[in-house]
């Protein structure tokens, strides 16, 4: 059949992650922005779905969730259904995960049966378990968001701006972090800040974060500071390009002091001032600023 020649690009956004990681959320607010959602697809179905979809003329944004409520043999299987897919259909993979510790919580919180427990497998042998069955779609997948410490309102706004609002081009991200909080899942490359000269031991500056005045000028007096902003800056402008001729749409680079209050924050604001210039979707974010338990 003919097809109108205003039709738009097909868009096919597959959704997985373990249990509890927010995949209800993804799917509820792509379905508020216009998609056409479908939860808990058997893999070996999609190759039928995107050719009816791709060829009528309804809506042509269509985000699917697949998990392990399926079948585990079709869930190994996605990567090569996704390989096999006609040329003109660019799936984008997003996978959500977060901390075991908050994986538990939330079902402890929820009372909810975890699709995988059963009579000889505890709440978290599943979680585990799923996991390892869930390894092959996580390395393939062009975007990862770690919900562990997102309020869901954080959690929307990130869908938005990389799926919604996604910029044209590839979608670079600054990260501040605290090693002692975990290191981020999400993260593409990571630079541990944690050697430079640290304003929390100067009482004075303690109360301070890296967004304010008194500690951006300790830092900016530090040699050793500038050479290490210097030498991250030569790096992701080196390689930025070959990510993006890789077709990557997402790039997140995270830097990790201590508690991610102060040289973290101080460096990542630098960055993204620095590579918004050429870069004007670069994006900003502090993952434990505030939370120096």
């Amino acid at each position: 059949m003919r097809q109108p020649m205003t039709a738009q690009p097909f868009r096919l956004v597959i959704i997985s992650g373990r249990s509890g990681s927010g995949k209800s959320t993804v799917l509820n607010t792509l379905e508020d922005a216009g998609f056409t959602c479908i939860d808990n697809l058997p893999p070996p179905m999609l190759p039928e779905l995107v050719g009816w979809m791709s060829a009528s003329s309804g809506n042509r944004q269509v985000a699917v969730c697949v998990d392990v409520r399926v079948s585990s043999e079709g869930i190994t299987d996605l990567p090569e259904i996704l390989r096999n897919l006609p040329n003109a259909i660019k799936a984008e993979v997003l996978f959500l995960d977060a901390d075991e510790s908050i994986l538990l919580q939330r079902f402890s919180a929820t009372r909810r049966k975890h699709p995988l427990t059963n009579e000889d497998r505890s709440l978290a042998e599943a979680i585990e378990r799923e996991a390892e069955l869930l390894a092959p779609i996580s390395n393939r997948a062009d975007l990862k968001i770690d919900t562990s410490l997102l309020s869901l309102q954080e959690f929307r706004e990130q869908i938005k701006e990389k799926l919604i609002e996604k910029p044209k081009g590839l979608s670079l991200q600054f990260l501040s972090f605290g090693f002692k909080h975990g290191i981020p899942k999400d993260a593409d490359l990571v630079f541990d800040v944690r050697c430079l000269p640290n304003p929390f031991w100067e009482k004075s500056l303690r109360q301070f974060t890296g967004r304010d005045k008194p500690i951006q000028e300790f830092l900016q007096k530090e040699t050793s500071v500038n050479e290490m902003f210097d030498d991250i800056v030569r790096f992701v402008a080196r390689w930025l390009p070959e990510y993006e001729n890789n077709q990557r749409s997402y790039l997140t680079v995270a830097i990790g002091c201590t508690g991610g209050q102060h040289r973290s924050v101080y460096l990542v604001e630098q960055l993204t001032a620095t590579f918004k210039a050429e870069h004007p979707s670069t994006q900003i974010r502090h993952r434990d600023l505030g939370n120096d338990h």
